[in-house]
């Protein structure tokens, strides 16, 4: 998930792209969905499946390039761990929030929506925006976690985390702005309205923030693993 060595055009059209597949994910699955049933409750574990599914393909596909962030506080979280320059951030959301645009727009188009639409469906309140602070913290922890232990696995790791997320949070974690965004421009199964935006960017920057303070003591990942096993071993 950390930024490999490729050239920034290339990460950025990386980020842009797996945004884009992903919100078409979202929201594509969630009005093929709506469309199929009137039972909430299945409809959204199809828009659940989808999601997971597309993100493990996503994170392993591009992953390599950019590091398959897809979310402006998980790059803000890398940049402040000095694992993707400070400067790359700005890029990174800009790159994320057009590709989730274009991915509104998309699934509009295959489905003969208008192509952007406000959203009416109203996310607000305190246990909103604890859940968006929980689905986060959750994710960015997912995402360390997985990294410090099973690099090979993080792709299922935050797949299989997002498609229980959405089924534990009263707000069906959303945890990304640039993908909040997106579907504050979509009136379907997964809108949020506009207005409802600064409580749920703040609720995920915060979770995130979290999520890195707690992974640094957590994980030990200042010290010498080898060493911390025989430390262990001798205690």
């Amino acid at each position: 998930m950390s930024a490999p060595v490729f050239p920034l055009s290339r990460r950025l059209a990386a980020e842009a792209l797996g945004t884009l597949l992903l919100v078409a994910t979202v929201v594509g699955s969630g009005i093929m969905a709506d469309n199929l049933t009137s039972d909430t409750a299945l409809a959204l574990l199809g828009n659940t499946l989808a999601t997971g599914a597309m993100l493990v393909v996503l994170i392993t596909i591009l992953g390599p390039i950019s590091g398959a962030h897809f979310n402006p506080v998980v790059s803000l979280v890398f940049a402040l761990r000095r694992e993707l320059p400070v400067s790359a951030v700005p890029a990174y959301t800009a790159a994320q929030i057009v590709g989730g645009i274009a991915g509104t727009i998309l699934a509009h188009a295959m489905f003969a929506l208008p192509l952007l639409q406000a959203s009416e469906t109203v996310r607000t309140g305190s246990s909103q925006w604890l859940s968006e602070v929980a689905a986060t913290f959750g994710l960015v922890f997912v995402i360390f976690a997985g990294i410090r232990f099973r690099a090979d696995a993080v792709a299922w790791l935050v797949g299989l985390y997002v498609t229980a997320a959405y089924w534990f949070t009263a707000s069906t974690s959303f945890a990304n702005p640039a993908v909040a965004i997106a579907r504050s421009l979509t009136h379907t199964f997964s809108g949020i309205r506009p207005i409802d935006l600064p409580g749920f960017i703040v609720a995920e920057v915060l979770g995130a923030l979290l999520a890195l303070m707690l992974t640094g003591w957590l994980l030990m990942e200042s010290r010498n693993p080898e060493t911390l096993t025989k430390t262990e071993s001798a205690s």
